[in-house]
């Protein structure tokens, strides 16, 4: 069974900020992941995807949940890395980028032009 352990990596190497240890690893693997996956999409508008992320939890004072968070990243990283997830498991991550297939593409918007109704139809 592969495996990286790259929590149990990081957990040994002491760190002053954590976060920003997992940020550089993640965005140090993001292309690797980008190419694996084979998600077209730029790596800029990746980094900063993962930077909003980030971002997301920046108001966490607690430690235990900030280390909590940190392993749970190096997790994820791991096991994509690891492919044990799916593209579409990575597409709803990056938000925005998910392409519509099977029913979802026929879903009409709030004020479907003419044309969007002759494409649903088929």
């Amino acid at each position: 069974m592969a495996s990286l352990q790259l929590a149990h990596k990081a957990r040994a190497t002491a760190s002053a900020n954590p976060s920003a240890r997992l940020y550089r690893s993640i965005v140090k693997e993001l292309p690797r992941v980008l190419t694996i996956y084979d998600i077209d999409m730029p790596l800029k508008d990746a980094k900063d995807n993962i930077r909003a992320k980030f971002q997301q939890y920046a108001h966490i004072k607690d430690d235990r949940v900030k280390g909590m968070l940190v392993e749970k990243g190096y997790m994820d990283l791991e096991e994509t890395l690891l492919q044990h997830k799916q593209r579409g498991h990575l597409l709803r991550a990056f938000a925005g980028y998910i392409e519509p297939s099977g029913s979802s593409r026929k879903r009409l918007g709030k004020d479907p032009s003419i044309d969007e109704q002759f494409a649903r139809s088929y």
